[in-house]
């Protein structure tokens, strides 16, 4: 749909209630979609669509089921599309994707008769290597002819509008998934399982906490029964199987699982998404310093990698739930710590070299 009929759409059915601009830095500042929607089928719009994080609270709040972050999307990609030289300020997250799909780091290794792989995702590869790694080695045993495949979703391009980049490059992932007869993806990343979900329809796609028997792949809890929040990402907003699945594991390890205010559908962004701190890091941080003031002192877990990192950002002591599998009283204890560039390259490296030794076993 072009921007002026999801303009169009906006404008005749948002209703002004409000409700979308209460929890949103973006629209507190910029007016209600609404009246966004106006001023773009006037051509007079002056809203920075590059400031909000496209992570569609407003879409799940509103009561007449429209979705306006979707137009504030097209808002980014006619914006590209009309001065491509936006995207300089955000070049060193698009580097990050460029090396993510190099041959340097990229890895398609599918046994013979390989119908899924693990697609762990850049961020947790770099950050939490071992703990990708016991994801799958613990994946193999309940997935017969296990493949894994390391490349980058390309979702900061599509996040920031430039969709003709993201077609082409997502479409050369999907076409040699499918010369490869890959039917199933399994990752480790919400960003990545949003963008094969929303983008490779035809593809089965999970999380791979799906996979994970609580019962039989958590460590045993604490004797305390530590009190621990949970934050989940929003690209699994929409998806609450997923996040059922995620508590059952949490509960599991018998801690003292509490929500936080805002969660399952309408969780907060972490303050990460669509790259708004690249041009206002103060409205990115906004949504950190509201995460702090509901989860107080507790630890919070989460099952992103990009969640993890910008949360603590804020003070918050954070947890992955990749961690926490790995190592429960070290996870909590704040011993395991993720790793930061340069190491994250490195890892990601080092990653790739030992899926390849294992999958010529």
């Amino acid at each position: 749909m072009s921007l002026p009929d999801l303009a169009g759409k906006v404008h005749a059915e948002c209703v002004r209630c409000g409700l979308c601009a209460e929890q949103c830095a973006f629209l507190q500042k910029y007016g209600l979609p609404g009246d966004i929607a106006k001023s773009v089928l006037n051509s007079r719009f002056q809203v920075d669509p590059f400031e909000c994080s496209l992570c569609q609270l407003c879409t799940e709040v509103c009561p007449e089921g429209i979705n306006p972050s979707q137009m504030f999307l097209s808002m980014r990609t006619q914006s590209v599309s009309r001065s491509p030289a936006i995207l300089k300020k955000y070049r060193r997250i698009l580097a990050y994707e460029a090396l993510g799909r190099s041959g340097l780091m990229s890895l398609y290794k599918t046994p013979e008769g390989c119908r899924a792989v693990f697609f762990p995702g850049c961020s947790i590869s770099g950050t939490r290597s071992e703990s990708t790694w016991k994801l799958f080695q613990g994946l193999r045993k309940s997935v017969p002819g296990l493949g894994v495949v390391l490349d980058c979703c390309c979702k900061p391009s599509h996040d920031l509008g430039n969709m003709d980049k993201f077609r082409n490059s997502f479409q050369r992932i999907v076409s040699r998934l499918h010369a490869r007869g890959v039917e199933e993806i399994i990752t480790a990343c919400p960003s990545c399982f949003w963008i094969f979900k929303s983008y490779a329809r035809h593809l089965c796609v999970k999380m791979i906490w799906e996979y994970l028997n609580p019962d039989k792949d958590c460590l045993a809890g604490s004797e305390k029964r530590p009190r621990v929040r949970l934050h989940d990402p929003c690209t699994i907003r929409f998806f609450p199987d997923v996040q059922e699945k995620v508590r059952a594991l949490i509960r599991g390890l018998d801690l003292d699982l509490q929500e936080l205010p805002l969660n399952s559908r309408k969780t907060l962004c972490c303050g990460e998404g669509g790259s708004v701190g690249f041009v206002n890091k103060d409205t990115a941080m906004k949504w950190g310093r509201m995460r702090k003031e509901q989860a107080g002192n507790d630890a919070v877990i989460t099952y992103c990698a990009g969640c993890a990192g910008f949360l603590s950002l804020s003070g918050i002591t954070t947890v992955h739930l990749a961690d926490l599998l790995l190592d429960l009283k070290k996870a909590l204890s704040g011993e395991i710590i993720p790793d930061k560039p340069p190491m994250t390259y490195w890892n990601r490296l080092r990653l790739k070299r030992r899926f390849v030794r294992a999958l010529l076993k």
